[in-house]
């Protein structure tokens, strides 16, 4: 204490930084290039296929097919979230719904339901042999319309990703002054041109960004379209490298990141094209439903029916109905799964804040362009699925590093390389609220750049560097496509516990990890909201 206490005597006499190190650019460097590594190695084997087999494939009508699937998707689920999202952040802010705050909790509440395990419950409850259809039949229903192909991926897509724009929006309605509002009405206005002309164009930042994130997931998700039986980009990758057509998946793949970086650019386009809104905070003007509030309450009501008692209604079921003796014992559940999905989540939470700290430290301590290109070069691993990283290292691997293929370290190294900027964000976030001139004054002191780091700066980040390790964690214990394709034989964990088991039809099995891992994503979603400080008036 007393040298933490002599050292902000000092802190007052330290001067602006240091050019950047070059040891910490190095270690920065090398841990950017380890996660652009997939993406290049996909690129060098595609360019490495002959040209017509390249043109070939990529004009053949399942080509054509796949891309014309992914982008429709990715546009009705896009349209769907905003559609329930926006309409649920007003109601929760500027309006005197019953119970915002209960209504404000359930709808960020479908984000703890992987999207996989909300597809397999949906059939469960909606498909052609599943509960609806059972309970029907008695009074002369012999059938009901299918829940597969598009349109049931993209509602339980939809379902389960409209959180995203409900949370971004609702964070732009509560900076949002609402006396801009009030303003246009004394300009004879009616609420809703008021709506349009002001609010909109204010919060429209924070529906691109809730947007973005829709369009992404909706991009690179895997359970769900292949659950759905939907041909799109991650699911035909899937079949192509189970039936050995591993340069046709590479091709889609690489189309794949091409999509993602027409998103990317759409979104930052249409960021350009605003001002940020006005960041005030008068929240005096709250709009009375009236007679509107029933169908308000409905609305909520049938939203949170359709994303959390369904799905969860469904595990439950599951698992009170199941028969411990049905199927063989290669369905049987195993502890052993759960030790296995928590021992390669801890590993990639600890490997991957101890390469997120130097990466932080140096784009939040040393603004230059070399910090800043190390920084989003982190990002890509988070921006390409999960399908075509495990795909590239599968590749790689198989060919090249048979020693490493199918095995934890390769796994963990896809984990890290997929949530990295989780990490990173909270990391940086921690390491900008410490006083940089602390450590320039513990180095005063005679201390080494390094020994100050440890003895100064490192306590004081401590816990973003925790709150970044759990993220890690916990998203890590959901990732389905890269374990599929790049575990090690033999080796199940929670989520290919539950694809398999799904797969063969036994869903009572697969309750209780699901619940499980619900309940993990619970765990998720409350260190987001902290980490985002939301609202929940």
């Amino acid at each position: 204490m007393a040298t933490r206490d002599r050292l902000r005597r000092l802190a007052d006499s330290g001067g602006d930084d240091e050019s950047t190190p070059i040891g910490l650019t190095l270690v920065s460097g090398a841990v950017a290039a380890a996660v652009l590594f997939p993406v290049l190695w996909l690129v060098v084997r595609v360019l490495g296929m002959d040209a017509n087999r390249i043109v070939s494939m990529l004009t053949r009508g399942a080509t054509v097919t796949v891309l014309g699937n992914s982008v429709a998707l990715i546009v009705a689920v896009t349209a769907g979230s905003i559609l329930i999202g926006v309409p649920l952040a007003v109601l929760t802010v500027q309006t005197d719904l019953p119970f915002r705050r209960f209504w404000t909790v359930v709808g960020a509440l479908p984000l703890v339901v992987p999207s996989y395990i909300g597809a397999f419950a949906f059939v469960s409850a909606f498909g052609p042999q599943g509960e609806l259809a059972d309970a029907l039949a008695p009074l002369g229903v012999e059938s009901i319309p299918s829940i597969y192909g598009f349109f049931g991926a993209a509602l339980v897509l939809t379902l389960f990703t409209y959180p995203y724009v409900f949370l971004t929006t609702r964070a732009s309605l509560l900076s949002f002054d609402d006396t801009l509002v009030e303003a246009a009405r004394t300009l004879n206005h009616s609420r809703w041109d008021a709506f349009k002309r002001v609010t909109i164009p204010q919060i429209l930042p924070g529906i691109a960004a809730g947007s973005l994130l829709v369009a992404l997931y909706a991009l690179s998700d895997f359970g769900t379209p292949t659950i759905m039986h939907f041909e799109v980009f991650t699911q035909q990758i899937y079949v192509q490298y189970n039936a050995w057509g591993r340069d046709f998946a590479s091709l889609l793949s690489l189309q794949l990141v091409a999509v993602t970086v027409v998103i990317l650019a759409l979104e930052s386009r249409i960021n350009a094209g605003t001002n940020g809104g006005s960041r005030g905070s008068n929240r005096s003007a709250v709009i009375e439903l009236g007679a509107w509030r029933y169908p308000a309450l409905l609305f909520s009501s049938a939203v949170a029916v359709l994303c959390l008692v369904v799905p969860l209604g469904m595990l439950v079921f599951w698992m009170l109905r199941a028969d411990p003796t049905y199927g063989s014992s290669s369905f049987a559940f195993h502890w052993e799964y759960a030790w296995n999905s928590v021992g390669v989540s801890g590993m990639a939470a600890i490997f991957g804040v101890l390469a997120a700290i130097p990466v932080a430290y140096l784009s939040a301590r040393h603004r230059s362009t070399v910090a800043t290109v190390l920084d989003r070069a982190t990002y890509v691993g988070y921006a390409v699925p999960g399908i075509v990283l495990g795909l590239a290292l599968v590749s790689f691997g198989s060919a090249y590093a048979p020693a490493l293929y199918q095995t934890i370290p390769l796994l963990v190294f896809a984990y890290i390389v997929r949530f990295l900027p989780q990490a990173v964000g909270t990391v940086r976030s921690s390491v900008l609220q410490v006083n940089p001139k602390l450590t320039e004054a513990a180095q005063t002191l005679g201390y080494s750049p390094g020994a100050a780091f440890r003895k100064v700066t490192l306590p004081l980040i401590a816990p973003g560097v925790a709150a970044g390790a759990a993220l890690v964690f916990l998203t890590t214990m959901k990732e389905l496509p890269a374990t599929l394709l790049l575990r090690p034989p033999e080796f199940e964990t929670f989520v290919t516990y539950i694809w398999k088991v799904q797969g063969a039809g036994h869903y009572g099995k697969a309750a209780i990890p699901a619940l499980i891992l619900v309940g993990i994503s619970g765990l998720s979603l409350l260190i987001i909201i902290k980490q985002e400080d939301y609202d929940v008036k």
